[in-house]
C-alpha cells in the first residue's frame, strides 16, 4: 500500500525527536501502517533508529521487551512458551512476524492482537514515555481500552514492556478459536498459574482485555456475566460468549493439571 499523503520521513535518534508534528505518525515495523490508507498521515518518524534493545534482562530476573522488538525475536527467545504460542495465534505470515513489532501490535488496540493477549496474561507492565520527558507505567491489561483505542495520550510513546520473573517461570497456557482454521481469532484465553490462583485473561472476543483473577474468579460461572462481547464478521457476540466460557474452563483445567 502506498501512503500517498506522506511527504516527509525522518529517523528518530534521541527522545527529543519523538516530538511529533501535526500529521506525523511513529513508524516501527510498519506492517499495519503500510497495509491500509491513512489519509491523515503526512509524515513518518522511524522509531527503530533509536537503538532500543529488543530484549533486556532486568536485575530481578524479569524481562524488558523493547517496543520495537520484532515479534519473531520474542517468539523464539525461549523466555516463555506463551510468546511463541501468541505469535502463532496472529493472522500473519512468518515474513511479517520478522518485521512486525511487539509494541506496534499492542498499540494498535485490536481486540485480536495476540501480543496484547499474551502480555496481559503475564501481567506485563507497559513503560510509556510522556511528552514532558517523564515516564509512566500502566498494566498492559489496562493499556488497551477498546477496539483500536488505547490509554496512550497524544505525544506519548510506548517504550517497553516488562514481565516479572515469577510470571515468566509460571505454568501457562493459551487457547483460541476462530471461524476458520487460519482465520482471525474470535476468542483468545490466556492462563497463568499464580500463588493466588489462576490468572485468566480474555481477549479477541471482547473489545479490551478482561482479567479473571482474585475477586473475579475464573472458576465462577458468573465471572463473564457483565462482559461486553465484540461483534464483527469474525464471530457473533452470543457465539463468542459461549466459546469464551468453554475456553476459560479449559484453560483452568490446563492449569490444574500442571499443578497436579
Amino acid at each position: 500500500m502506498d501512503l500517498g499523503t506522506v511527504t516527509s520521513f525522518r529517523s528518530a535518534r534521541t527522545r527529543a525527536d519523538l516530538d511529533l508534528a501535526l500529521g506525523e505518525a511513529p513508524l516501527a515495523g510498519g506492517t499495519w501502517l503500510m497495509s491500509t490508507p491513512h489519509p491523515q498521515v503526512s509524515g513518518l518518524v522511524d522509531l527503530t533508529t533509536l537503538g532500543w534493545p529488543d530484549l533486556e534482562p532486568l536485575p530481578d530476573g524479569g524481562l524488558r521487551i523493547g517496543a520495537t522488538c520484532p515479534i519473531a525475536t520474542l517468539a523464539t527467545s525461549g523466555r516463555s512458551a506463551l510468546f511463541a504460542r501468541g505469535a502463532a495465534a496472529l493472522l500473519m505470515s512468518f515474513k511479517v512476524q520478522q518485521v512486525a513489532t511487539v509494541g506496534g501490535n499492542v498499540c494498535l488496540g485490536l481486540p485480536a492482537a495476540a501480543m496484547t493477549s499474551v502480555l496481559a496474561g503475564l501481567a506485563a507492565t507497559a513503560v510509556v514515555w510522556t511528552p514532558d520527558g517523564a515516564e509512566r507505567r500502566v498494566p498492559v491489561a489496562e493499556l488497551v481500552v477498546g477496539d483500536h483505542r488505547t490509554d496512550l495520550a497524544p505525544g506519548e510513546v510506548l517504550r517497553a514492556l516488562e514481565v516479572s520473573p515469577a510470571m515468566l517461570a509460571a505454568p501457562s497456557t493459551l487457547r483460541r478459536i476462530a471461524l476458520t482454521e487460519h482465520g482471525r481469532s474470535a476468542a483468545v484465553v490466556v492462563g497463568v498459574a499464580t500463588p493466588a490462583g489462576p490468572r485468566v485473561v480474555v481477549t479477541a472476543s471482547t473489545p479490551h482485555p478482561v482479567v479473571l483473577h482474585g475477586e473475579r474468579d475464573p472458576r465462577d460461572p458468573r465471572a463473564l456475566d457483565d462482559v461486553a462481547w465484540f461483534d464483527d464478521p469474525h464471530g457473533a457476540p452470543d457465539w463468542r460468549a459461549a466459546m469464551t466460557a468453554r475456553l476459560v474452563a479449559e484453560v483452568v483445567a490446563d492449569l490444574d493439571r500442571s499443578a497436579a
